[in-house]
């Protein structure tokens, strides 16, 4: 389980020319959404315009982007706004509508594998391009830390199965695959840390959104622990970067 990462040089630059995101090798991104491309997220939701592909000539689309590693190297994915939401045929309609209305904010899958082995999708649902995304638990790496504390087996456990995380210091954050932050908290801020190859990496998460079906309050979410501050101590004394804690799985371009 590798914590994927895009370098700029890979950005499929022809691809995002051809949408209007890039001129002259100049990306006309901003800088939260090429983040999101470099750390193997989706973008927010942005509108293309005067696409053409294949004799087809589309005037603006909203969608979101992503980026996928293959044999052929780094492709461009299109997440449109669709009309309709199609479910992955692993869901019933009780379990449809629940994500679909926002009753519940993921659902685990359990699937078998074609080596038959069993495993486990984590299912959400994106309102805004009306999609149903899967994220394999086994590619969700759970951070080693939050705001310097230690999780344990089972907290890493729970994070990879998207439920909520609760730290001592009050601290509750969540994974999804939906945001572009790929993290939701009771927090504006948080900091995660892994450790590579014996040394810490640390990663800032700013601007997070409320967890699901809650609301930040503006006080209580502004008011970050002590742990937080020191985790931001320990980081100023060595890089530190945004990366994502998770992968999530990734689908081809218009494709179900």
């Amino acid at each position: 389980m590798d914590l994927i990462r895009f370098k700029e040089e890979d950005l499929p630059l022809k691809d995002l020319e051809t949408i209007g995101l890039a001129v002259n090798s100049q990306l006309l991104l901003t800088a939260e959404d090429k983040q999101a491309l470099l750390t193997g997220r989706r973008t927010g939701l942005m509108q293309l315009r005067d696409l053409e592909a294949e004799n087809i000539k589309i005037r603006s689309l909203d969608a979101k982007l992503s980026l996928q590693q293959d044999a052929n190297g780094t492709s461009l994915l299109i997440h449109p706004v669709y009309k309709r939401a199609v479910a992955p045929g692993l869901l019933n309609e009780k379990q449809i509508n629940e994500l679909r209305t926002g009753q519940v904010s993921n659902l685990l899958i359990e699937r078998s594998t074609t080596e038959g082995k069993r495993s486990n999708l984590l299912v959400e649902y994106d309102p805004e391009t009306r999609e149903f995304i899967s994220s394999d638990t086994d590619r969700i790496l759970a951070p080693d830390m939050v705001n310097n504390e230690f999780l344990t087996a089972a907290q890493k456990e729970a994070y990879r199965k998207g439920k909520e995380v609760k730290l001592a210091d009050q601290t509750s954050f969540a994974y999804t695959g939906v945001d572009t932050q790929g993290m939701r908290s009771d927090k504006i801020a948080l900091i995660a840390s892994i450790l590579i190859d014996g040394g810490m990496t640390y990663m800032l998460y700013m601007g997070l959104n409320a967890l699901f079906g809650q609301k930040h309050d503006k006080a209580s979410s502004e008011k970050l622990s002590p742990g937080y501050h020191a985790a931001l101590n320990d980081a100023q004394q060595q890089p530190i970067i945004n990366e994502p804690v998770s992968h999530a799985y990734k689908r081809g371009v218009f494709t179900r």
